[in-house]
């Protein structure tokens, strides 16, 4: 990780948006654990409690840096977005807090310029819908984003090395579970479109 992205002493801060059972929360302790595992000391995750139930917005926070967190408030300026519906940019709120030097990147068949967002922050998109489909990552017949998201996340920035993500994968999935998981990941990661704005 680059010293960069702690360079004014505050954690590097991502939100999560999607829809009950996409799994943002899952993703945002993923992150979180697989940037522990890289060394660094401070690395939380939380979900921002709201409606519950199947395909209501939610979102989930993570916040890493290299010395322990006691910040536990919702984000308000996120350093990175992460949608796993599209359809969520529809709210203002998603991207509200966004500014320059940011990343939003978001689970769509569209490239970045299609994407119709306007800000100073760059964009990546990720049709991890669409990889999931094509692998079969899903849960009670629904397909799962969340995990091949990460790969999109290591994809455009260097908070976490993809090998560590692998590792929280292979850990907290079983053999075939993982397999299929971990196949989402990498094809996420190789295929992530990216338009990086000044």
């Amino acid at each position: 990780m680059s010293a960069d992205y702690f360079s004014d002493s505050r954690p590097y801060e991502v939100r999560w948006h999607g829809r009950g059972g996409q799994g943002a929360v899952t993703a945002a302790r993923t992150l979180a654990q697989a940037a522990h595992l890289g060394g660094l000391g401070g690395a939380t995750a939380s979900p921002s409690f709201g409606a519950e139930r199947r395909g209501a917005p939610v979102s989930a926070s993570t916040r890493i840096s290299p010395e322990p967190i006691m910040v536990v408030s919702q984000i308000e300026s996120p350093d990175m977005v992460v949608v796993l519906d599209q359809t969520l940019l529809k709210d203002d709120e998603v991207i509200g807090g966004l500014g320059s030097g940011g990343w939003l990147v978001v689970n769509t068949a569209r490239p970045p310029d299609r994407l119709g967002v306007i800000g100073d922050f760059s964009v990546a998109t990720a049709d991890a819908t669409a990889i999931c489909r094509e692998l079969g990552v899903m849960v009670g017949g629904l397909i799962v984003v969340n995990t091949a998201m990460l790969g999109a996340v290591a994809r455009v920035s260097e908070l976490v090395a993809l090998a560590n993500i692998e590792e929280v994968i292979r850990r907290r999935f079983s053999n075939r579970s993982a397999e299929l998981n971990l196949a989402a990941i990498e094809k996420t990661y190789r295929t992530t479109l990216i338009e990086r704005r000044p």
